[in-house]
């Protein structure tokens, strides 16, 4: 069984919520962070605090492991190594989209809190610039996909969760977005997948 500590609006824990979903892993999510606040207990194995944390009850001894996109390599390596793309340039191409994916969450956050957290509209200049600076940053991706179907080259891997999950706050934010029929094609292939509606989809709080 996997552990998966953390609430369930934030956008890391949806990624590994959605990856156990999609890997076909046993798992439960036990809330943390946020309003939920920070046990001594989690502290003890995460010290940020921060979430997501999992705990891994196969390994002996438990195992605990704190940094989404680590543990999302950590859930590939030890329970669906069929994940894990065996070339290895081929790998660092795709896998490289999973951290350059922090540079866009960063960029929209202002947007995000703004929108749904602090009662702001489109019109604050925070928010203003905020979604504006995502804009470009789509335009990479949209390039990107019109190269290969998925981030992760010719099938849905890894690579695509972390951008998946930021995505769908990308196209739910309200403001205006040029024309990008390939991110927009990739974003409808994702809201049919396993898990995608029921974890990533949820109403923003």
């Amino acid at each position: 069984m996997i552990t998966i500590w953390g609430r369930p609006n934030s956008h890391n824990v949806k990624k590994v919520v959605w990856a156990a979903i999609e890997m076909g892993l046993p798992w439960q999510r036990l809330d943390m962070g946020g309003a939920f606040g920070y046990s001594e207990a989690y502290r003890s194995k995460n010290p940020n605090p921060l979430v997501p944390m999992i705990e891994d009850d196969s390994v002996r001894g438990g195992f605990a492991l704190w940094e989404s996109n680590t543990i999302l390599r950590y859930l590939a390596d030890a329970h669906a190594p069929d994940w894990r793309i065996s070339d290895l340039h081929a790998r660092a191409q795709a896998e490289k989209w999973m951290d350059w994916h922090f540079d866009f969450s960063d960029t929209q956050r202002a947007a995000f809190l703004g929108l749904v957290r602090q009662g702001k509209t489109v019109e604050d200049p925070e928010v203003a610039a905020s979604l504006a600076a995502t804009v470009p940053l789509a335009l990479i991706l949209d390039a990107e996909l019109a190269k290969r179907p998925f981030l992760s080259g010719d099938r849905f891997g890894l690579a695509d969760i972390p951008m998946g999950v930021y995505a769908h706050t990308f196209f739910s934010l309200p403001h205006e977005r040029p024309a990008m029929p390939n991110l927009e094609d990739w974003y409808a292939g994702l809201t049919e997948r396993p898990g995608y509606a029921s974890t990533v989809m949820i109403p923003f709080t």
